[in-house]
């Protein structure tokens, strides 16, 4: 693929970041390409992203990210045999605006090189704040669907409340990247263990217990880890409260 892509004179280099780059890749890993367009012919390259994979590899399927907001990715199948492969496009000044390096493939010029140089990863922060003002709102709204008896959207709002809160909550724990629940069974496993009290089965008992769980653990783990969070106290005593009064409808 590499041969095929050097070929177009407006890319200016390719990065590999992931499990590749991080020397930790096993047969169930995607390939995530940053491809590096030059500032000119960036909004033309981005209008031909499709066809431009196409020619660079046998695409079976591919669609663009913007519901994992990135609308400069373009989610792919490739084969036979099936590879999850990523393409993100980006403008060559935007290059060194990172979370964490890349490996470089191939650098036109040098390019890529003096980016990274030049200006180091940044590290995305949890906003604290942001978390304590939904949280008991969200709280509540879990125990509505759950005294409604609407269990599959209960079981759905878990599980976004683990992605959104807790598994973020449990990476910076142990000082990892953010990043939802993804590999918290490899970089977090004590934390990986106590999320397990929040799953359950189509059963309203167990999704009681596992809002408890939810609600035990964001106290457990939301300190804040420094920074300044005006705790909503008021509205964590009435949403815990009305919680506990849906659960005990059962008794």
């Amino acid at each position: 693929m590499l041969p095929r892509i050097r070929q177009d004179a407006r890319v200016a280099g390719v990065a590999v970041t992931g499990s590749i780059a991080e020397g930790r890749p096993d047969v169930y890993s995607d390939v995530d390409l940053i491809l590096v367009i030059d500032d000119e012919a960036y909004d033309a390259v981005m209008r031909e992203r499709l066809a431009l994979i196409g020619s660079w590899a046998s695409l079976v399927a591919g669609f663009t990210g913007e519901h994992v907001g990135e609308p400069r990715v373009i989610i792919t199948l490739v084969g036979p045999s099936l590879l999850h492969v990523d393409f993100k496009f980006v403008r060559a000044s935007d290059f060194a605006e990172r979370i964490e390096d890349p490996e470089i493939l191939w650098d036109r010029d040098g390019l890529l090189t003096g980016a990274l140089a030049q200006q180091p990863p940044t590290v995305p922060s949890l906003d604290f704040q942001w978390i304590e003002d939904r949280f008991w709102v969200w709280v509540h709204y879990g125990a509505t669907k759950l005294g409604r008896g609407e269990l599959f959207e209960t079981i759905g709002f878990l599980a976004y409340l683990r992605d959104t809160v807790l598994g973020p909550l449990a990476a910076r724990r142990v000082g990892a990247i953010p990043r939802g629940v993804r590999h918290l069974e490899t970089i977090a496993p004590e934390q990986a263990r106590d999320l397990q009290a929040t799953l359950c089965g189509y059963d309203r008992h167990e999704a009681g217990q596992a809002l408890l769980a939810t609600v035990d653990l964001y106290r457990r783990w939301s300190d804040g880890g420094g920074a300044i969070v005006e705790r909503r106290h008021n509205a964590e005593k009435l949403a815990v409260r009305y919680l506990h009064d849906v659960i005990d409808q059962d008794r």
